[in-house]
């Protein structure tokens, strides 16, 4: 399969868009459906790694095909409001290289026992 960079992503989902999902919905509905795929990814890890079992209404339910439907809606909010998810990442993990640092390797919580 062939890899892409998270600027194509945004060009491809951009083109769907446009050839075959007509146009955007709005930010407020992409929130609303943004909310409904997050939850649907938690339902899969819970039901997965968490005490529930699986329902039959949650059979064929793949966890990467729920995290990619996350993925494409956040997306479609960043192309739609402008926001480059390239240069916003970057910026965003070295904020989080700066702040965190020593953080969580000084974190007794997270050392081995």
């Amino acid at each position: 399969m062939q890899e892409i960079t998270i600027k194509e992503a945004q060009t491809r989902v951009d083109n769907w868009i446009k050839t075959i999902g007509v146009r955007y919905f709005s930010e407020l509905t992409n929130l609303g459906q943004l909310t409904e795929e997050v939850g649907e990814v938690a339902r899969i890890i819970t039901r997965t790694y968490g005490d529930q079992s699986f329902k039959k209404s949650d059979e064929g339910h793949n966890l990467g095909d729920e995290l990619a439907d996350v993925l494409f809606v956040v997306i479609c909010l960043a192309n739609q409001t402008g926001i480059d998810l390239t240069e916003a990442l970057q910026k965003n993990l070295n904020k989080k290289t700066k702040r965190d640092s020593d953080r969580h390797q000084d974190n007794e919580k997270l050392k081995n026992n």
